[in-house]
């Protein structure tokens, strides 16, 4: 039976691929916080406290053009509504953990976490579950700080043609593909894709793209297993 070490450690080898795509994102968002004026500690402060590229990005654009803290922190909100089906989906799997391990596992949630913990769960029953999940979250963690670090030391001195911007898109991209197993899952992705685009262009405000790209994908994936698609 694995120990908790080795647990832990596969955790962080699980994530370590993914880690090429996480840290050029984190000098986007370092580069980005000293743009609009903040200080390299302020950087730092600010990614570990928010810890969520995506929402990152969009909070330090909306302080850079002096919004309304309220739209600030509501926008973060909504861009991180995902995390509540990631929540709902990994906590029957954390049921008996102490309060103190579940806080932990929601500050540590991050998309790339969920994912490789998810396919670990479902194929290796023996896995001491957290250990795995906290190697995987720590490890995305501490490389989003450091890299959050640099890109605010380096600022504008990073190369634009390094294409930095692409980084988030091939990491999402490197956790979609093996989760596409069967006629539902491709259904919801298609749909789901179709659909994020659809409403991108259509200007849906508040950021709410995401969570109604993936309602509709869900809600696809769902019909089509529905009709025996799990072929």
């Amino acid at each position: 039976m694995p120990t908790v070490s080795s647990d832990l450690l596969d955790g962080v080898r699980a994530a370590g691929p993914l880690q090429l795509g996480i840290a050029p994102f984190g000098l986007v968002a370092g580069v980005a916080a000293v743009e609009q004026g903040l200080s390299v500690a302020h950087a730092l402060g600010f990614s570990s406290l928010v810890f969520a590229g995506a929402s990152q990005l969009a909070m330090i654009e909306l302080l850079g053009a002096d919004a309304p803290l309220a739209i600030v922190v509501g926008t973060a909100v909504v861009i991180n509504l995902r995390t509540m089906m990631y929540s709902a989906s990994i906590a029957p799997y954390f049921r008996d953990l102490t309060a103190r391990s579940k806080a932990l596992a929601s500050y540590l949630l991050t998309d790339q976490a969920y994912a490789v913990s998810i396919a670990r769960y479902g194929r290796d029953g023996e896995t001491d579950r957290f250990a795995y999940y906290v190697g995987a979250g720590a490890s995305l963690w501490l490389v989003w700080q450091v890299t959050t670090v640099a890109g605010a030391l380096l600022g504008s001195g990073l190369p634009p043609e390094l294409g930095f911007d692409f980084a988030a898109p091939l990491v999402f991209l490197a956790l979609l593909v093996p989760t596409l197993k069967d006629r539902a899952s491709g259904a919801a992705c298609l749909v789901g894709g179709l659909v994020a685009t659809g409403v991108v262009v259509a200007g849906v405000p508040f950021h709410l793209d995401i969570i109604v790209a993936a309602v509709v994908g869900v809600l696809a994936g769902l019909a089509v297993e529905s009709l025996g698609g799990d072929a």
